[in-house]
């Protein structure tokens, strides 16, 4: 009101008409509009030209974010390029219309916004990369301006999601070894509250060993590993010689953890494993009793036998003969009798069964079936998962599955089952490589790949393996199957029991008929019957032979096409 007093009383100039305008309509903007601005301005004139004729919009930023102009300038471009993908110095400097080298001059001022923790700078070797953090977005999205993420007064569950955040970022290179334990240590001065914390204090720990501890603990706690090698300790330190170091007491058993009885080395089968290493049971029940630990082990990842509906399976007589065996070797009497023997003559214990054949011939749900008759829960393993766009990432996955597995194992009355479905993935041939080099791909999957047979040869539980090209398996993981079960296409009277089962309301002629003139797997003869199920809620009218007959040969048709494109793409 008195600003619009002012310009009646007192008439401006033209020129002081338009600042005064532009300042109005600056006044209205919020952050991320101003942020548009400077990106619109700087891709039109470049830096200096955005720092010339941009100063309202960057003082505006500066101040909500306690920040430089020329910084406010520099986490402009870093929210326009990096709020979904990571990125590099050469693309803000292409963005700023100004050289690469002028971009160095900026180092200290992109290391200020990463202080003010606007931004993560991703270190690899000589790679630098950005991002802005999500919590960065949505504060500036929801109070315009950015509030930093209080991790103080947190619940325990809170507190180690807090944890595995920090090394996270640790492992992506997004935090240098200082800053890690800065921000740990200000994670444990904000929740002195925590039975966790005060353990911590009441044990004295110098800030190398609990910098060791925080590792183990979040690694027992976050992830169920109970088998630490020096790779999963070596993100705490800056170079291979301190890791090389500290791996070496803990080798030898001098560690100040280890004579406090906190670590100790990981043992399989009774044999204590010297390059690894695990959490005392002294050190869980005293510093990670606030988890229920126990019970999230026990269920994480789970498929319970319980939740399994029973359903009848046809075979052809050979498959239900080692069927049988199998369901039988994995009752838990039978199932202990033979590991205790094994394990008396030295023999491996584990059992490691596969299961090949086409698709739709049973593999899976026979997995599920034992499963429910041996009241053993499933470990389901999901092979796309394993397949990390990182390198080394893959590897990490793989350990952690099997020390999940062994973990659950051993807190579980009955052991379940480890299920790999469709492995064919992860069970191939191993790449050769050849006098040119070797591809970083090659070398991860060779590396899963060895990861998993040293996995067999420990094994003390129960894994199963469903693929559908057995003929391309690794010979090395061949011999490391126990029982092996090949499901072939049921064969005609099976498929009558498969027909019966599915469409109960089939005359016996039709299901003659249907199973002698088309080799249908399972699978296939299940999809037909959920077609006419869909047909009827649909349109009714019950079933139709030549609608059953269509549906036969469409499924063979493109079963068939499927075959053609696998060769077709096959090299």
């Amino acid at each position: 009101m008195i600003a619009a007093l002012k310009t009646r009383l007192f008439p401006v100039s033209g020129k002081d008409a338009n600042v005064m305008q532009v300042k109005a309509q600056t006044n209205e903007m919020g952050i991320l509009d101003h942020i548009e601005k400077i990106v619109e301005l700087s891709k039109e004139n470049g830096i200096d030209g955005c720092l010339d004729d941009g100063q309202d919009h960057l003082d505006y930023i500066a101040g909500k974010l306690g920040i430089s102009p020329l910084q406010a300038a520099l986490f402009a471009h870093f929210m326009e390029s990096g709020t979904d993908i990571i990125i590099g110095i050469g693309d803000i400097a292409e963005a700023l219309k100004c050289s690469k080298l002028r971009m160095i001059k900026y180092t200290n001022d992109c290391e200020e916004l990463e202080r003010k923790k606007l931004i993560r700078c991703r270190r690899d070797g000589n790679s630098v990369m950005y991002r802005v953090p999500r919590d960065v977005i949505d504060s500036i999205r929801k109070h315009n301006e950015f509030r930093p993420r209080k991790d103080e007064n947190l619940g325990i569950e809170q507190f180690f999601d807090a944890i595995e955040r920090i090394f996270d970022e640790r492992e992506n290179d997004e935090l240098t070894p200082v800053v890690m334990r800065e921000e740990l240590l200000d994670l444990m001065n904000q929740n002195t509250h925590l039975a966790f914390c005060k353990t911590v204090k009441r044990h004295k720990l110098f800030n190398e060993d609990l910098m060791v501890l925080l590792r183990f603990c979040h690694l027992f706690a976050n992830n169920n590993d109970d088998n630490i090698s020096s790779h999963d300790i070596s993100l705490l330190y800056g170079n291979s010689f301190e890791c090389r170091r500290v791996s070496k007491y803990l080798s030898n058993g001098s560690h100040h953890l280890m004579e406090m009885e906190l670590i100790e080395h990981a043992n399989s089968d009774g044999f204590v494993r010297s390059e690894s290493w695990k959490l005392s049971e002294k050190a869980k029940k005293e510093f990670l009793f606030e988890l229920d630990l126990q019970e999230n082990r026990c269920k994480k990842d789970l498929v319970m036998h319980d939740d399994i509906k029973a359903k009848k399976m046809f075979y052809n007589s050979r498959e239900t003969a080692d069927i049988e065996k199998l369901t039988s070797l994995l009752q838990e009497e039978n199932y202990r009798r033979i590991q205790e023997r094994l394990e008396g003559k030295g023999m491996r214990k584990g059992f490691a069964c596969l299961f090949s054949g086409g698709p739709g011939t049973g593999k899976t749900e026979t997995a599920y079936q034992i499963a429910r008759q041996t009241k053993r829960n499933i470990m389901m393993v999901d092979i796309s998962e394993i397949k990390s766009m990182w390198y080394g990432e893959s590897e990490k996955k793989i350990k952690e599955i099997f020390d999940t597995y062994r973990a659950t194992v051993d807190s579980s009355a009955i052991a379940p089952i480890l299920l790999f479905n469709e492995a064919d993935a992860i069970i191939g041939r191993r790449k050769e490589f050849s006098r040119t080099g070797r591809s970083s791909i090659d070398q991860t999957e060779n590396t899963i790949q060895n990861i998993i047979l040293q996995e067999m040869e420990n094994l003390s539980g129960i894994l199963i393996a469903t693929t559908n090209l057995a003929q391309n398996m690794d010979g090395a993981f061949e011999r490391r199957f126990l029982y092996k079960i090949v499901f072939d296409k049921p064969g005609a009277e099976s498929r009558k029991g498969i027909w019966q089962a599915m469409l109960p309301d089939l005359p016996m002629d039709n299901v003659g008929e249907l199973s002698g003139r088309f080799e249908l797997s399972g699978g296939q003869i299940e999809n037909i019957a959920r077609k006419v199920e869909v047909d009827d809620i649909i349109n009714g009218g019950g079933l139709s032979m030549d609608t059953l007959v269509r549906y036969c040969k469409d499924e063979l048709q493109s079963s068939l096409g499927a075959c053609e494109k696998r060769i077709g793409f096959s090299s």
